[in-house]
């Protein structure tokens, strides 16, 4: 099991982010900030999907309308995002977002850093101070020459300081970075640092499948290690994408429950059914199921039950027929074309 450091907890609308409380997932909408209805269906995708914090762009002031529109349709919180406009921040606070992400060294002013602190204080809104390796303050890569992993927890806990020198401590921490050997070492400086919940992420990851893979090299790294309170996957992709692979990684570490862990085998020549299409199946009926059960799909029914015997139920292909097992042993032999259905059935008396 996982032990996780125990850090600050921060609430965030109705849900909260650190202390003992489940890691959550995250996603940005990217629909354009004029288009109130597409951002409103989307983050009601979103949600359905099962995201838990929804994320937008604020780039002017017409797009604070956004805040009102879209938390009237969701239950989940609603984060603004925002750069350089410490106005839009304070517009944000009053329209009732739940929490505020930015950067209080780009704002400007003490004045206008107090002025975003005192209103997030009265209104117990969060911020989430958000340093990426490609915003780095000047003297900060004057000093290390590069964005490196020193250089963001500088940076971090730099802009830190200037919310707490205005008793204001309702912070939640990312260091992102594109790349994932500095992103992970960046939130373990920071981690060593100070007692903030951590939201990780790798930053810019790229397309699909590049982009999964390198998140979960780097948001797992870190989880294994016990650090981070919530996580968002980047993906240059449908939103969605993100969500459920957020969950696939906190699954695969089983720190979520009632989550569905699927098993399936890599095929062999051994292999007398399409395991492929069959795997696909199964993992689509299985989507909504909140059952905390390991599900296998197996493609030969020689070896397929020993080599799962991990899982709490599963399948094993044949040649026109084939096996369903629990814990490694066989309990029934069906058609092949009875695979599914009976297979769906005994997980539902499970």
């Amino acid at each position: 099991m996982i032990k996780r450091k125990k850090t600050k907890k921060i609430k965030v609308g109705n849900i909260y982010i650190g202390g003992d409380y489940k890691i959550t997932v995250q996603s940005m909408l990217n629909a354009k900030n004029n288009d109130v209805d597409e951002n409103i269906r989307q983050a009601q995708k979103l949600e359905k999907a099962g995201c838990e914090i929804i994320r937008v762009a604020i780039e002017n002031k017409e797009a604070v309308r956004l805040i009102d529109a879209i938390k009237n349709k969701i239950d989940i919180p609603l984060v603004a995002d925002i750069h350089f406009d410490y106005k839009l921040a304070l517009e944000c606070a009053y329209a009732g977002v739940d929490k505020i992400r930015i950067n209080p060294g780009n704002i400007g002013s003490d004045d206008k850093v107090k002025k975003v602190a005192d209103i997030c204080n009265r209104k117990n809104i969060p911020i989430r101070i958000g340093v990426n390796s490609g915003s780095l303050e000047k003297e900060i890569l004057k000093k290390y020459s590069h964005p490196c992993a020193q250089a963001l927890r500088d940076s971090a806990l730099y802009h830190t300081s200037l919310l707490e020198k205005f008793d204001f401590d309702n912070i939640i921490l990312s260091m992102k970075s594109s790349d994932v050997k500095t992103m992970v070492k960046a939130y373990e400086l920071v981690s060593q640092s100070c007692d903030y919940p951590l939201h990780l992420g790798v930053t810019e990851a790229g397309l699909k499948r590049q982009g999964i893979v390198k998140s979960s090299i780097g948001i797992g790294a870190l989880l294994l290690k016990g650090i981070g309170d919530t996580i968002r996957v980047s993906l240059t992709d449908d939103p969605v994408n993100e969500v459920v692979a957020g969950f696939d990684i906190l699954n695969a570490l089983e720190l979520r429950e009632n989550n569905v862990t699927f098993i399936s085998c890599p095929t062999c020549g051994r292999t007398k059914v399409d395991l492929i299409s069959l795997a696909n199946e199964v993992s689509e009926k299985l989507k909504d199921c909140k059952k905390k059960i390991k599900v296998a799909v197996m493609g030969c029914a020689v070896n397929g039950p020993g080599e799962a015997k991990e899982a709490d139920i599963g399948i094993a292909g044949g040649d026109g027929c084939g096996l369903i097992f629990k814990k490694g042993e066989i309990i029934k032999k069906v058609d092949e074309c009875e695979l599914v259905s009976e297979l769906v059935k005994e997980i539902e008396r499970l």
